[in-house]
């Protein structure tokens, strides 16, 4: 429980005591009080200007003095201590302070903080030096052949890396190790079976990581997911995919496109993401990443105009609008339009009067959230085929199944089942 506040006529009896006696000692018998106590009520009569004009006490300076009709009142404060020296580069942003029932400061801390522009400094020295020793993508020769009408665009979305389902629950596996195998074994036989196109579109439309921080929870509403491993390992994976997609696709393609489009689980990640590859590639001209901070994504191939959003913004029956009027001179220059989007992770198209958006599955197996809500929708991913005139001419399903057989899907980290006690 704290002190009561020492009442002002208290501190006027110390006061007074010591005038009548002559000296502390003296009060404090008179008053059957402790030398200190009363010296604890003449700082504090000091403090609050009743000493009138009695000399300062040791250790205290005149604040304030007030002239009224009752008198000249001098009010004391303790001595200020030495001037705090900030450190160089540095600039005070707070203090606190702890103090007694009277309001008197018994201990104070300075909190200081390094200056914005030297933090800023600080910052973009540490980028250039990041950048400097990126190492650049030596790439392997173009292929001889390819149809100079043609784009492939590799359809991928909600790739959850760093997800974790249990078959049991979810009826089927996923986890760090699955979601590698089945991404590249898709890309594999994508690859394998599509036309020799000039050009290919590697879409990826969102949450290719499930979790964004070291908290396995969604960034905007801070929901529990249930994680594989940890987040640099997710990185780690993801990065080494990414390149090897890549090199990959040049192996087909004139000239690669990289769409690594934010999703409402990896805004931060995608980020970092579309950065890190636009400068790991950018002395490489068979390659082009997009690296907009926009959520919403286009591509111009002749008359073809292709567009990429997550989803989580704008869907199936409103994205059109926003494509067309965000791109509008790409639009207007085109004779077939197509969008593309993920996030609900379900097939849907629809036809505008402004272009065909099309809503894809995913390749990930859902999650226990997921299945416990019902929503099971196919896995599956696509490569669709344009030509520069006449817009789609062709595409193919492909589904994990199809690509690594279903007695590979194992989890790696999955609970054996005991064997049977006879």
């Amino acid at each position: 429980m704290p002190t009561p506040r020492l009442t002002d006529e208290l501190a006027r009896q110390a006061v007074d005591a010591v005038s009548t006696y002559g000296s502390q000692v003296a009060a404090a018998q008179a008053l059957g009080l402790p030398r200190c106590t009363l010296q604890s009520r003449l700082r504090v009569a000091a403090e609050r200007g009743l000493l009138g004009l009695k000399p300062v006490l040791p250790g205290f300076r005149i604040a304030q003095v007030s002239n009224t009709p009752n008198g000249d009142y001098v009010q004391q404060r303790p001595e200020h201590g030495a001037p705090f020296e900030v450190p160089a580069g540095q600039t005070i942003k707070g203090v606190s302070a702890l103090v007694d029932a009277d309001g008197r400061e018994i201990v104070k801390w300075i909190k200081t903080s390094a200056e914005t522009n030297q933090q800023i400094e600080i910052i973009r020295a540490a980028v250039d030096e990041l950048k400097k020793d990126l190492p650049r993508i030596s790439i392997m020769p173009a292929p001889r052949h390819s149809d100079s009408e043609l784009l492939n665009q590799f359809v991928v979305t909600d790739s959850h890396f760093g997800m974790l389902a249990w078959k049991e629950e979810t009826g089927s596996d996923y986890d760090l190790r699955l979601a590698e195998q089945i991404l590249l074994d898709w890309f594999a036989a994508a690859i394998d079976i599509c036309p020799d196109a000039h050009t290919a579109v590697f879409a990826q439309l969102g949450d290719v990581m499930h979790h964004d921080s070291l908290e396995s929870v969604t960034p905007a509403n801070k929901h529990v997911l249930d994680a594989d491993s940890r987040l640099q390992k997710v990185i780690r994976v993801v990065i080494r995919v990414m390149r090897q997609i890549i090199d990959m696709l040049l192996q087909k393609h004139q000239h690669v496109r990289v769409v690594m489009a934010s999703g409402n689980h990896d805004p931060a990640s995608s980020a970092w993401l579309r950065e890190m590859l636009a400068a790991m590639y950018e002395n490489e001209p068979r390659i082009s990443v997009d690296n907009s901070p926009s959520l919403y994504y286009a591509y111009e191939w002749g008359k073809t105009a292709l567009f990429y959003h997550h989803g989580h913004k704008r869907g199936v029956n409103n994205v059109d609008a926003t494509l067309a009027g965000t791109f509008r001179e790409m639009f207007g220059r085109s004779n077939y339009a197509f969008a593309h989007v993920g996030h609900l992770h379900s097939d849907e198209g629809r036809k505008s009067a402004l272009m065909y958006v099309e809503r894809h599955e995913t390749l990930a197996a859902p999650d226990a959230y997921a299945a416990g809500g019902g929503w099971l929708s196919g896995r599956s991913a696509k490569v669709i085929t344009y030509h520069k005139e006449y817009g789609e001419v062709a595409r193919m399903t492909l589904r994990p199944e199809m690509v690594a057989g279903a007695s590979a899907l194992v989890a790696a980290n999955d609970n054996q089942q005991a064997r049977a006690v006879a």
